[in-house]
């Protein structure tokens, strides 16, 4: 029973996500300009869930691609975008919050 809360409620298990941030990721904000401006993710750059098609030359040639935000919920799809598109190497690091303490654990 105490499994099911931990699923429901826990962290979620961010050893993958430890491991790419390590090994120097390009770290993309998805959130609006706005959002982005009230914090973010040191050495992050915002390019909006909207904006994420229009911009796919910004991601070639990255080695491991990080994507944030305020919930995990744009970040999801701005996996699933960059997937179609033939990017392998994306990581949803979920709450910008989330990937900044691991980052700053390090």
């Amino acid at each position: 029973m105490l499994g099911i809360f931990k699923n429901l409620f826990g962290q979620k298990d961010n050893t993958e996500l430890k491991e790419v941030l390590a090994d120097n990721s390009y770290l993309v904000d998805v959130r609006t300009p706005s959002e982005f401006a009230s914090g973010s993710v040191k050495g992050a750059v915002n390019i909006p869930l909207d904006k994420i098609s229009g911009q796919l030359s910004k991601f070639k040639g990255k080695k491991n691609i990080v994507v944030f935000c305020r919930s995990g919920n744009r970040s999801s799809q701005a996996k699933s975008i960059l997937e179609k598109n033939g990017f392998k190497n994306v990581v949803n690091g979920g709450t910008w919050q989330n990937v900044n303490s691991l980052i700053s654990n390090n």
